[in-house]
């Protein structure tokens, strides 16, 4: 198993920043049409490939935001920005090459171990100051093995978040802060009808009507909490929720495969099931997409059997 230690002190270096953008220095870009960025995307990437670089020079990585749209779609204010805020936390001079050499480190590799990242997931959570994950896979030989979630807005005395991860096939959760270290494992749940379920925020993520059949199909008549990112999966390991579905609402939509490792080696390592919505395994293995998966239904496993089924039920009829 990989030693996370380093990248769990770069994804807290990291949770910083992306505070620190929200307060003071907020920032907002657009990649494309309904594709927001901001300068924390690009600022705690680089803070995490840095520690990959440093740690596993040779590894394969794989991340959403790229130097050419750092070079690009950013302006001369914001990359001083980026850069100012970088040297201050990571307590070293940062330059732009610097900037421009870990943000393409690991790129286009094909190595055993590579890294699934996606520094900023739930961009639009976190511009709504709603919640948002800083994510972390593993993949070894094309199999998620390890996870990382770091998660500023999770609930906290403190209100610095919590920081979700993997250690030798099991999982576990302790403050951003630092603090006590504790095991998670997914609800023991079987009644159908009480399942707490969490779905997107944002309409455009999910089937929302889809997924509220399926609901009825199998006999959930319990409250729907809507979570921006990751952290839904992060709710099922911990036991906060039962269910998390991803219903497409076209056979067009991709599911890129950093919305999805670090959340999926959480949930296993917890004890729960994440499969496509045909019940087969999410395949890792394509590059950037989940390109042979539909969708996904996330689960405590005692439940998901039944889901799978109104899943077939409902669509079937469509």
């Amino acid at each position: 198993m990989t030693d996370l230690t380093p990248i769990l002190q770069a994804v807290r270096q990291a949770s910083v920043l992306c505070r620190r953008v929200q307060e003071t220095h907020f920032v907002r870009s657009e990649k494309g049409a309904n594709d927001p960025v901001t300068i924390a995307d690009y600022g705690a990437q680089i803070i995490i490939q840095r520690a990959v670089s440093q740690h596993f020079p040779e590894d394969a990585i794989i991340s959403e935001e790229q130097s050419s749209q750092f070079l690009e779609i950013l302006n001369d204010e914001q990359r001083v920005e980026i850069l100012r805020l970088l040297s201050d936390i990571l307590g070293e001079n940062i330059t732009q090459e610097d900037a421009v050499r870990w943000l393409d480190q690991g790129s286009g590799r094909t190595t055993t171990r590579t890294w699934v990242i996606d520094p900023v997931d739930g961009t639009k959570g976190f511009i709504g100051m709603r919640r948002y994950s800083i994510a972390v896979g593993v993949l070894e030989d094309g199999k998620i093995v390890d996870g990382i979630l770091g998660s500023p807005g999770h609930p906290t005395p403190d209100g610095l978040g919590m920081i979700f991860y993997t250690r030798n096939g099991k999982a576990f959760v302790e403050p951003m802060a630092g603090g006590e270290t504790r095991p998670i494992h997914v609800s023991d749940t079987s009644d159908i009808v009480a399942a707490r379920v969490v779905e997107s925020v944002v309409p455009a993520h999910a089937d929302l009507e889809q997924m509220a059949r399926i609901r009825e199909a199998a006999g959930i008549l319990g409250d729907v909490e809507q979570v921006d990112s990751q952290e839904k999966y992060a709710m099922v390991a911990s036991g906060e929720a039962d269910l998390y579905m991803r219903l497409p609402r076209s056979s067009k939509d991709r599911h890129w495969i950093w919305d999805h490792a670090a959340g999926t080696a959480i949930v296993e390592a917890a004890g729960g099931k994440v499969s496509d919505v045909d019940g087969s395994p999410l395949d890792f293995s394509l590059g950037t997409t989940l390109a042979r998966n539909q969708g996904m239904v996330v689960s405590n496993g005692h439940i998901h059997e039944r889901v799978l089924e109104a899943v077939q039920q409902v669509r079937s009829a469509t």
